[in-house]
């Protein structure tokens, strides 16, 4: 195996190459013309690594990309073997093109595509745990806040949506803001608990966050009577069985956060058990944001409870009737929060 952080290209299946051998043309380098999954490994083993199989199935196929996932998977679980304790990082990009410009030719020469994938060592926090019905687990992390940002998501074609694409601009922005948020806080009271920032689209529906999405309950069930509401298919793990509907684009009531959710107690928030407990919401991805790999593992894991999650546009008018928020992605897992700073500079405490 490759001494770690360094990159290696799959392409020539049973021997790597360095990835000093890369080209500058490559075209995700050039256009973003690919996508990319990042795995956790534990004991040699990848973690839901059906799920990120099936990640490699479902965008190869919407990006016309001639892609041997089975083989690939086979050589990954090898990688994790010899890794032991850390991160895969898998990058597929579409093979240089005769043709100039943009444009790739429908056939097998334009399906070819780059694998390219990188091995690093690093601790997996499993502190806490949420045991699932299969004897496998989610690692759930120690609380902290969150904050809404000014950052906004750029809406995608349905062809895009949901897709873990190589075009990340908009995250790496608004990373930069939570990272300024997180300096600024750190430097005025000496204290650095604000873990994630909470993101709109440019439609104004808030839906993820910087690096992971997002999970909700409301203290007010009359919101929930909304037209932008449904159950989410469980066997749709491609998109999350993203919301179709035109969700009212509600920006009232921005200023009037619940001043009793501050006063509430953050008592065994992190206990897995309380996930189990109340109706969960998840933003649709029919727009906008990662349908991510977690994302769509609790959805399949709560989908033969009592309450199943249930896709609901978050809005406005919604923020200040939060009750329960967590973010969560394939490598840290679950991440809850204890409040939520609004863009008018007021908390929301859960």
């Amino acid at each position: 195996m490759q001494p770690s952080n360094s990159w290696v290209c799959l392409s020539a299946s049973d021997k790597p190459t360095k990835a000093d051998t890369a080209s500058l043309d490559n075209r995700g380098l050039a256009y973003a013309d690919g996508f990319f999954t990042t795995m956790g490994v534990i004991n040699g083993q990848i973690l839901w690594a059906d799920y990120h199989h099936q990640r490699l199935i479902s965008h190869a196929k919407a990006l016309q990309l001639a892609l041997d996932s089975h083989a690939i998977l086979t050589i990954l679980k090898t990688y994790a073997t010899q890794l032991q304790q850390g991160m895969l990082k898998l990058v597929i990009t579409r093979a240089v093109q005769d043709i100039r410009g943009y444009g790739y030719v429908p056939s097998e020469c334009g399906s070819k595509c780059e694998v390219w994938l990188k091995s690093s060592v690093m601790t997996v926090s499993t502190a806490e745990q949420w045991s699932l019905n299969d004897e496998r687990f989610i690692p759930v992390q120690p609380v902290s806040t969150a904050v809404c940002l000014s950052s906004q998501l750029a809406c995608l074609p349905p062809s895009l949506a949901g897709l873990k694409s190589l075009n990340r601009l908009d995250n790496v922005l608004a990373s930069a803001e939570l990272q300024g948020i997180k300096a600024n806080v750190f430097t005025s009271n000496g204290e650095r608990d604000i873990s994630e920032g909470l993101l709109r689209d440019i439609s104004g529906r808030w839906v993820e966050g910087t690096m992971s999405n997002v999970f909700y309950q409301l203290s007010d069930c009359r919101l929930v009577e909304s037209p932008s509401s449904e159950l989410i298919n469980s066997s749709n793990t491609n998109k999350g069985n993203a919301n179709k509907g035109n969700a009212n684009k509600g920006n009232a009531n921005k200023g009037n956060a619940n001043k009793t959710h501050a006063n509430k107690t953050h008592a065994n928030k992190t206990h897995a058990n309380d996930l189990m407990q109340g109706q969960w919401y998840t933003p649709s991805m029919a727009q906008s944001g990662v349908a991510g790999v977690m994302r769509q593992v609790i959805i399949d894991e709560l989908s033969t409870t009592k309450y199943p999650v249930v896709v609901r546009s978050l809005q406005d008018k919604d923020l200040p009737h939060l009750s329960q928020l967590f973010f969560c992605n394939a490598l840290r897992g679950i991440m809850p929060m204890s409040s939520l700073m609004l863009l008018s500079g007021e908390m929301v405490g859960f």
